[in-house]
């Protein structure tokens, strides 16, 4: 990532923590790190820029129609110009086919899917008035495939966000900006443990019991996510483009 500059939302924590940290470790010259906390955003700039890169913090709510244009047009102001994108932030919210209600799904979609186009657009536009190549990785879920009852408002944005990906990569292969996506499984992150232990009612011990249950013995990792993404942000994985990679313990359409 030497020389990049990069926008990483849902920067502060979890994936996006671990994307932005990998990314300055790998040499990129900014970060902008996109959250809605802005204490926690600014420890985590602080911190990712004792790395060795400079990284701000923009704090913003995606649900906002206007906050992707405002992120990127922050990133411009700091760096002059942007080389890569990660959409890592999103709502996990639990809504089925059943219950779930339009404002729930207004808001989940915000966030997830239509924060990452207009991002994706901005990166886009700006990548072909400089006549440069660039790399956007959207994170997505195994959910996409389906997804849990309950999670049915959530699995359908991850499903618009991985047929967007390939849509864009498409479009704009000629234009050298890549755009890959990672289906991710259950992953241990401070919101996850949040949803689970507290917003669900499952007490501190969920953990140990959903890991309990895993091949490997425990959930997915933030970093083992940050370090594909890295690889495919990254010039090491030219030229691939439209690759919706399944990073799970599980194997779908597997049986026995």
């Amino acid at each position: 990532m030497r020389g990049q500059v990069v926008i990483v939302t849902g920067g502060a924590q979890g994936v996006g923590r671990a994307i932005a940290e990998g990314a300055a470790k790998a040499g990129a010259r900014g970060l902008t790190i996109v959250g809605r906390d802005a204490a926690k955003g600014e420890r985590a700039a602080a911190e990712i820029t004792s790395l060795g890169t400079e990284c701000h913090s923009v704090v913003a709510d995606l649900v906002e129609p206007q906050a992707p244009a405002r992120v990127f047009e922050a990133a411009l102001a700091r760096f002059n110009r942007v080389d890569a994108l990660a959409n890592a932030a999103a709502l996990t919210d639990r809504g089925s086919l059943a219950d779930a209600d339009m404002a729930l799904w207004d808001r989940l979609f915000a966030v997830n899917a239509r924060a990452p186009f207009f991002l994706m657009q901005a990166l886009v536009r700006h990548l072909r008035e400089r006549r440069a190549g660039g790399s956007v990785v959207n994170i997505l879920s195994m959910h996409a495939h389906g997804g849990a009852p309950p999670l049915a408002v959530y699995a359908s944005t991850k499903a618009a966000l991985a047929g967007l990906t390939r849509n864009a990569a498409h479009a704009h292969r000629f234009d050298r900006i890549r755009v890959n996506g990672i289906c991710a499984g259950w992953i241990d992150t401070p919101a996850e443990r949040e949803m689970q232990a507290n917003t669900l009612g499952l007490g501190a011990g969920w953990l140990a019991d959903v890991a309990a249950r895993q091949p490997f013995g425990r959930l997915i990792s933030a970093q083992e996510v940050g370090r594909l993404a890295l690889y495919l942000l990254s010039q090491e994985s030219e030229p691939m483009t439209g690759a919706l990679i399944d990073q799970e313990q599980f194997v779908i359409g597997a049986f026995g």
